[in-house]
């Protein structure tokens, strides 16, 4: 199991980082050229956005890495990490499966049977 939260943990932040690049990069244009109505709007929250185009990715690859040794520790970033990218992105097309991913493998990190090495 922790060899599963590893991969999907890595997988999940690798493709939430690619979310991340197109989130941010959308508020940095828009903030820089203004909104076009009805097409391009600015969200509401730029830094919720931006601060989770950061920390989630980092937070789910942070969590695969530390499955392994930390079960505890990489199961809570890694659910941290997949609630992070639904508060902020909510569940889309783009994001579900980066959510579910890392949400997966943070619940198979934290019912992994053996003990954490002390």
């Amino acid at each position: 199991m922790r060899n599963a939260a590893l991969t999907l943990g890595i997988i999940g932040g690798i493709i939430g980082m690619i979310v991340r690049f197109f989130s941010y990069g959308y508020t940095t244009f828009i903030d820089w050229f203004g909104e076009v109505p009805d097409l391009a709007p600015q969200v509401e929250n730029v830094q919720l956005i931006r601060t989770a185009s950061l920390l989630a990715p980092l937070l789910a690859i942070a969590g695969g890495a530390m499955a392994r040794s930390q079960a505890v520790a990489a199961g809570v970033m890694l659910l941290a990490s997949a609630g992070g990218m639904y508060y902020a992105f909510g569940f889309s097309v783009f994001t579900m499966f980066p959510i579910s991913m890392c949400a997966l493998g943070g619940l198979l990190a934290l019912a992994a049977r053996r003990p954490d090495a002390a």
